[in-house]
């Protein structure tokens, strides 16, 4: 195990359901997004933004995305009329581009099989529209992997809101406190803490730039193959 697998609150136990995050934890997916913000925008006559500075604005949704990308601001309102034309376009370009580039990060696979093996019951969690998710993990061949896919639109409510943690949690019959979601964001720490959940997250991921050891999740994970190792009994079950 590497140094960077920081243990933050102590050793974690092995769960009973295993809840994972697409964007940024499970799939580097800014390729595709960059390739498709930056086709809208030379749509419209603005300057494209570059895929290191979309890197930075995804995480959460996609018209927030596409607001970022108008904006150049994190937190910018574009004119409506504007946002009007822009997010069509993008949805057009994003569905036809949805995998092209995106690739699973290093470990991805281990982990699902990690679990798998194990029995342990696994679910997708993402803010994703269910439109791309389910055709991204289908082309990637990681469809199969998952009991259960939450997308950003199957339920009322999304990430940060705990309501898919304690959606999934009820449906397989798991208290939420013997649930691991793994995910790579602030939104992921603040729904696993207000479900009562424990969350690991991967230091690479999707969280604007910011180091994700300030939202205090309790560990943090340089590659998705480390985590078996910070398992009560180190992945021997």
């Amino acid at each position: 195990m590497s140094a960077a697998a920081d243990r933050l609150h102590g050793g974690l136990a092995m769960p009973r359901l295993a809840l994972v995050d697409l964007d940024g934890t499970l799939v580097d997916t800014v390729p595709d997004l960059a390739r498709c913000v930056d086709e809208m925008l030379a749509t419209l006559n603005l300057p494209q933004r570059g895929e290191a500075r979309i890197r930075e604005w995804v995480g959460n949704g996609v018209e927030r995305l596409v607001k970022r990308a108008l904006t150049a601001t994190q937190d910018g309102e574009p004119e409506t009329a504007l946002f009007e034309r822009a997010l069509p376009e993008f949805l057009t370009l994003y569905a036809r581009h949805t995998s092209e580039r995106s690739r699973p990060y290093d470990g991805a696979e281990t982990l699902l099989g990690f679990f798998r093996k194990r029995g342990v019951p696994l679910v997708c969690i993402t803010n994703k529209p269910g439109r791309y998710t389910e055709k991204l993990l289908a082309d990637l061949h990681l469809l199969e992997c998952f009991d259960l896919v939450l997308s950003g639109d199957s339920l009322e409510r999304k990430k940060p809101d705990p309501l898919p943690v304690l959606h999934a949690a009820e449906r397989f019959g798991v208290p939420p406190g013997e649930s691991l979601l793994i995910g790579d964001s602030k939104n992921d720490v603040a729904a696993a803490r207000a479900a009562g959940a424990h969350i690991v997250c991967v230091s690479y991921g999707y969280n604007h730039g910011e180091d994700i050891r300030a939202a205090e999740p309790d560990a943090v994970i340089d590659s998705l193959s480390e985590l078996p190792g910070l398992l009560g009994d180190g992945g021997k079950r």
